[in-house]
């Protein structure tokens, strides 16, 4: 498996390009409707983590959902009903969690213009095992749109809130694919076996049940940068990822790649004693995993590349989805002192 090619000289070109990014900058939304409904993380069930996990007997129901960009459904509509399903299911599987059953809500200009998005939420239905059990239609709409929502369970929980100082941040990616183009989707599910895509999903629920990691989320549309910054707000910490150890496919531009929406990814953190052992786990199947930075406790996301390093979000200047703990008072008071 390799690391992250990524020259010295590009080094400061992609760390700007990873600020910049669409991505990162569209989950500052999630802060904005947060407000709106009162949101402020003192909730029973905190808001900001994969799904909400809602306490339940000797476990949590997990409950989610995931709308779609418009220009993604109108572009790819058959992959987009697909990732309907598998972009839940990672979601459930981020939260140490099984799935049990997801509903769909469509839109769409007539018949034929949803029948791709349904197929492809058929088809992903049947390879995972997961069904559809009900939603909502409408096909007198003038363009095309999706949602969809899953439940799910967990025994114990993999979350956003409980990385710590001083423990080990792990990416794990399935590199068994090719970019789906014109988007940074990074697909390397649609021909994999049903067996593979199940069992692949089972090792998150294994490293939480085992007591392993506590702290995990998937990577989106935030690209992996953009993960670890709300894995980070969540639990009040910060990261320092080193780009030379990401997971990567041979060739690949680095920039693109720290953006990109892998089928398969997800970001751990683990104490020292125990990264051997989630490591094991992911490659034990043929998923790409490594130690690629640190938990740290100053509050801001950096990368680095041997001895370069650069902030890409510092969270004592401002929030990115806004569910995480507020900034200790001594730390707002040196930013403002700085301004």
């Amino acid at each position: 498996m390799a690391g992250l090619a990524l020259p010295t000289a590009a080094f400061e070109q992609v760390a700007s390009r990873l600020r910049a990014s669409a991505g990162l900058a569209a989950k500052a939304d999630i802060a904005r409707a947060a407000a709106r409904l009162g949101l402020d993380g003192r909730e029973a069930v905190r808001v900001g983590d994969d799904c909400a996990a809602i306490p339940d007997g000797d476990g949590f129901l997990l409950l989610a959902i995931e709308g779609f960009m418009n220009e993604f459904v109108a572009g790819d509509p058959w992959f987009a009903g697909w990732c309907g399903v598998m972009v839940n299911l990672s979601d459930i599987a981020a939260m140490g969690g099984r799935p049990t059953a997801v509903v769909d809500a469509v839109w769409a200009h007539g018949e034929a213009g949803a029948a791709p998005v349904l197929e492809g939420l058929r088809a992903a239905s049947q390879r995972y095992g997961v069904p559809v059990v009900g939603g909502h239609t409408n096909l007198t709409s003038d363009r095309s749109q999706l949602s969809v929502a899953v439940l799910g369970r967990a025994k114990r929980l993999l979350t956003s809130f409980d990385a710590r100082p001083g423990e080990t941040l792990i990416a794990a990616i399935d590199l068994r694919g090719r970019y789906r183009e014109p988007f940074s989707n990074w697909e390397a599910a649609t021909d994999a076996p049903a067996a593979r895509l199940r069992g692949d999903l089972d090792v998150l629920p294994f490293i939480a049940e085992a007591g392993f990691a506590r702290a995990a989320k998937d990577i989106s549309q935030g690209g992996l940068v953009g993960t670890g910054a709300m894995l980070a707000e969540g639990s009040g910490v910060g990261l320092r990822i080193e780009l030379g150890k990401v997971p990567a496919p041979e060739g690949v531009d680095p920039a693109r790649w720290l953006m990109s929406f892998p089928s398969y990814g997800y970001l751990l953190t683990a104490t020292p004693e125990a990264v051997p052992a989630v490591l094991a786990a992911f490659l034990g199947r043929g998923i790409a995993a490594a130690a690629i930075g640190s938990v740290t406790a100053d509050r801001r996301v950096r990368v680095g590349a041997g001895p370069l390093e650069e902030t890409i979000w510092d969270f004592s200047r401002a929030p990115l989805i806004g569910c995480g703990p507020p900034a200790p008072a001594d730390m707002t008071a040196t930013t403002e002192d700085a301004a």
